[in-house]
């Protein structure tokens, strides 16, 4: 490319900025390229199966009536972390939150608990969570409070082919189950429900969540 000014002319030789040029392409296009495959790549989020989740909340009534769900139900309301009276003493729920338990062990009736296995963790919290929610309590299982690393192998290994599993646990363990799965972590508040599928002849996968006062919207649907 020739350049005259003022009477005097100079050539550009542009070939070796075409050159740069097609290597600046390149580069952007792999700027562009990576962050997306990232983002393409990455876990899926736990699917809230409340607020007009049609699909996730069918999901669950099939595989519930099925007998193909475990679902982690964190305690209500613990009362050494709370200014509401307790229930009893300060290592269990508070007296507030009773009646959340009890809400919520409507809905699971709605569902269905004929063919269910319900087992709870030792602690109080988890006890009065479990008496309040399904009427029923047992001593008390290490399994659902120590359960770093192992929570999914343990919930399978209880899981009876044909019946439902419920674990009134604490948010630890549901983390754990998230891990194990693959999926990233999610913060869910007291008397919220964590479900997975555990279809004896597929993967376990995880269906979401439903937090105790969105029951309703999923009720609705």
């Amino acid at each position: 490319m020739e350049l005259r000014l003022f009477g005097i002319t100079r050539t550009f030789d542009l070939s070796r900025l075409a050159r740069y040029r097609n290597s600046a392409v390149i580069l952007a296009c792999a700027l562009l390229v990576i962050p997306l495959t990232v983002f393409l790549l990455r876990p899926a989020a736990v699917p809230d199966l409340a607020h007009g989740n049609v699909a996730g909340a069918r999901a669950l009534q099939e595989g519930w009536a099925k007998g193909d769900v475990i679902v982690l139900v964190r305690h209500v309301e613990r009362c050494d972390r709370s200014r509401s009276p307790c229930l009893s003493s300060g290592d269990g729920i508070t007296d507030r939150s009773r009646d959340v338990a009890v809400t919520v062990g409507a809905q699971f009736e709605r569902l269905g608990l004929g063919k269910a296995d319900i087992y709870n963790s030792p602690l109080l919290r988890t006890a009065q969570t479990a008496g309040y929610m399904f009427n029923k309590v047992d001593t008390g299982d290490d399994w659902l409070i120590n359960c770093k690393g192992t929570m999914l192998r343990d919930a399978l290994a209880h899981k009876v082919a044909g019946r439902n599993l419920i674990l009134v646990t604490h948010s630890e363990c549901m983390t754990q189950l998230e891990k194990d799965l693959k999926v990233p972590g999610s913060t869910l508040g007291y008397g919220a429900s964590l479900f997975i599928t555990a279809d004896p002849f597929k993967a376990p996968r995880m269906l979401g969540f439903i937090e105790a006062s969105d029951w309703r919207s999923v009720a609705d649907q």
